[in-house]
């Protein structure tokens, strides 16, 4: 059953839609969690944390996938123990316990989650038959499943502003978990020769290639402005009049499906550096909306910047992880998307979390204005992106990497 081709499709489609459902429930609400206990200022300090833990653990993950233990089997594993590391940490919160217990929980919860996403797209573009062209239609599974958490959290268990959302982001992770047992076998092809390539250093090697190079600085620095989605657009929505925030935000993810049901077909007709630089110079456009939104007060603005956002997110980053999987040794697949997860949930959210907290204190004034310098500084840093990729990459031509 598991060699079975439609059998694995549909496995992985469900282990991708719970475990994107899991963040679904709490990410986009955590900002207006904490705001309703009084920990406003915890705020930055909270969206720093777990992408600092996030800085180590992809690259072990990935090296373990390579050298020593099958991919299934430690993505299934870690997702059990991040289910119960979710539940300590929300318990904590419903308690009413000093933050620092929800921060140090929600750290070792990164720490176990960190390789994840890596080890999912390794599993599948392992498995699949047609790997580039099935990916984004197996991992638009985590999308529905994200759209699904936040509308179940807001529309159904009213927990916007509740720790419930993070109970109810256990029980997914623990289906998720239970799930990944039923995914095929995906053994280690690497070499385990030294203790650095245990702790998945070797992944750096990807650095001296110029391109790769350009591709990784570039990622990372686009993830900076883009933590400001998940930390201050909800309260945004908040501020512009909308009940239901943590239920709009996941209109993102209703247009990351539509975008991952083309970018397949996008993929195979039009060069990487094409499609990575329109969603470069989208997300220009997407937070230039928000910072009009800013300007009238209207909230159509910022939802239209939103449902852009997920277009851009999907062209960028799905299109990322094919671009390393065509690129890299097969000994080496888990350790180059553990440097991916690193770098786009390790060292981009982590600048990110600083950068946006330090620049929303500069940005406003004590009456709470200050959005629309805030979203057009942050779309001024992605054109400096869009600049940097399109001079500096280079390529290797049409029909094979980009």
């Amino acid at each position: 059953m598991r060699t079975n081709p439609r059998v694995v499709f549909t496995t992985l489609w469900v282990v991708f839609f719970f475990h994107g459902m899991t963040p679904g429930f709490w990410y986009p609400a955590l900002t207006n969690i904490l705001g309703a206990r009084g920990l406003g200022d915890w705020v930055a300090v909270v969206f720093v944390v777990p992408p600092l833990c996030a800085l180590i653990s992809p690259l072990i993950g990935g090296a373990l996938a390579d050298q020593r233990i099958p991919a299934d089997r430690l993505f299934a594993w870690s997702s059990l123990i991040c289910a119960v590391l979710l539940v300590a940490a929300f318990g904590t919160l419903d308690a009413g316990w000093h933050p620092a217990w929800f921060v140090g929980l929600l750290g070792l919860y990164s720490l176990f989650s960190g390789p994840s996403w890596g080890l999912m797209a390794t599993i599948a573009l392992t498995s699949l038959t047609h790997g580039e062209r099935q990916f984004p239609l197996v991992r638009v599974g985590a999308t529905l499943g994200w759209v699904a958490g936040g509308l179940i959290t807001s529309y159904v268990l009213h927990a916007d502003t509740s720790p419930v959302a993070g109970y109810a982001s256990a029980i997914t992770r623990l289906l998720a978990g239970l799930g990944a047992f039923l995914l095929p076998h995906t053994p280690p092809l690497g070499q385990n020769t030294s203790l650095k390539s245990r702790l998945g250093l070797n992944a750096f090697s990807l650095m001296q290639q110029r391109d790769h190079r350009v591709f990784f600085l570039v990622t990372a620095l686009f993830s900076i402005p883009l933590s400001a989605f998940y930390m201050y657009g909800p309260e945004f929505l908040k501020v512009l009049g909308d009940p239901h925030p943590t239920g709009t935000m996941t209109i993102a993810q209703v247009l990351e499906v539509v975008s991952m049901l083309l970018v397949g077909t996008v993929m195979m007709r039009f060069r990487v550096k094409t499609v990575l630089l329109w969603a470069l110079g989208l997300s220009v456009l997407r937070f230039a909306m928000s910072a009009y939104a800013g300007v009238n007060g209207l909230i159509f603005w910022h939802i239209a910047g939103l449902a852009l956002h997920g277009v851009c997110y999907t062209f960028y980053f799905i299109t990322a992880q094919v671009f390393l999987d065509r690129r890299v040794d097969p000994g080496m697949k888990g350790q180059a998307q553990g440097l991916l997860s690193m770098v786009t949930g390790g060292v981009g959210p982590l600048l990110g979390a600083m950068v946006c907290g330090w620049l929303r204190s500069q940005c406003f004034t004590p009456d709470g204005r200050g959005w629309t310098l805030f979203w057009i500084i942050l779309a001024a840093m992605i054109a400096g992106c869009f600049a940097v990729f399109a001079v500096c990459y280079q390529g290797r031509g049409r029909h094979k990497e980009g």
